[in-house]
């Protein structure tokens, strides 16, 4: 059961190095940048996209370069067409960003969560972004970007790490949505076999104070609707009594897809000596 022991950030999170150049208000500055460009978008403004690609900007889309007045024009058409059958208008998130930057230069990569309606039912697809900036004149400007969807691999993936952090955050509604209602857990420490809904009291309830996290050695593998992730994660922390521990444990997580979309089914994780 890792609800006892924290779960596993993606690797690529894990061993980021935060620059010294780029603070905790830098990030949320250009995270905010980011969501008023998708914003900025969905509703069609064109004097503030105008304003936010740089002159020179330029997107390898696999079908063809696009430059920013193409690029607009593109905004522009999708956003119309939104307005006259909002029914069928797709609904899109970001989500998990990834930022880092200079006092000139910034990426920003995050994964994009859309919610269509195909034949009648909703479903929900996911891809990923990365966006390159630079402050010219004081302002930040967008020189190129690029995205492409993401597999089953990289959304068990993205999964992975949004269960870590609502598990820091002790987000009870992300494991209530995202956990199978058949969900089960193992205990690292005692093998005890545990239920969806006792594993969510346990992090409700938890008494320890997760500190730091880093996982390595991750590994996918899907096999038609059944996804397996596993690797090894370090924990630092403090325990109910305030006593700081340090513990890495090897897990498996074992996920199903159900009408489109990956639950987890099960979790165990073994305290690595």
């Amino acid at each position: 059961m890792k609800t006892l022991l924290a779960t596993t950030l993606l690797t690529l999170c894990a061993t980021i190095t935060v620059f010294a150049q780029c603070s905790e208000a830098d990030k949320q500055k250009l995270m905010a940048f980011d969501k008023a460009w998708g914003e900025a978008s969905q509703r069609g403004d064109r004097a503030f996209l105008q304003n936010l690609y740089a002159d020179d900007y330029m997107n390898p889309s696999p079908t063809g370069s696009l430059n920013k007045a193409q690029t607009i024009d593109n905004a522009m058409r999708a956003a119309e067409q939104r307005r006259v059958n909002p029914q069928s208008a797709d609904s899109i998130s970001h989500d998990s960003y990834i930022i880092t930057c200079t006092p000139n230069t910034a990426t920003i990569t995050h994964r994009n969560v859309i919610t269509s309606k195909v034949d009648g039912k909703e479903q929900t697809f996911y891809s990923r972004s990365v966006h390159f900036l630079e402050k010219r004149g004081g302002e930040w400007k967008a020189v190129s970007d690029g995205g492409s969807p993401l597999n089953d691999a990289g959304q068990l993936l993205y999964l992975e790490l949004a269960w870590s952090d609502a598990d820091k955050n002790k987000d009870v509604a992300w494991f209530e949505r995202n956990w199978a209602d058949d969900y089960y857990g193992v205990n690292s420490t005692t093998g005890k076999l545990t239920t969806k809904a006792e594993d969510i009291a346990d992090i409700k309830n938890r008494k320890e104070v997760y500190d730091s996290a880093e996982a390595s050695e991750m590994a996918v593998r899907i096999e038609g609707n059944t996804g397996i992730v596993s690797g090894v994660y370090h924990l630092k922390g403090k325990d109910e009594k305030g006593q700081p521990f340090d513990r890495r444990i090897r897990y498996t997580d074992i996920y199903v897809k159900r009408d489109g979309r990956w639950l987890t089914l099960a979790s165990q994780g073994t305290v690595m000596k």
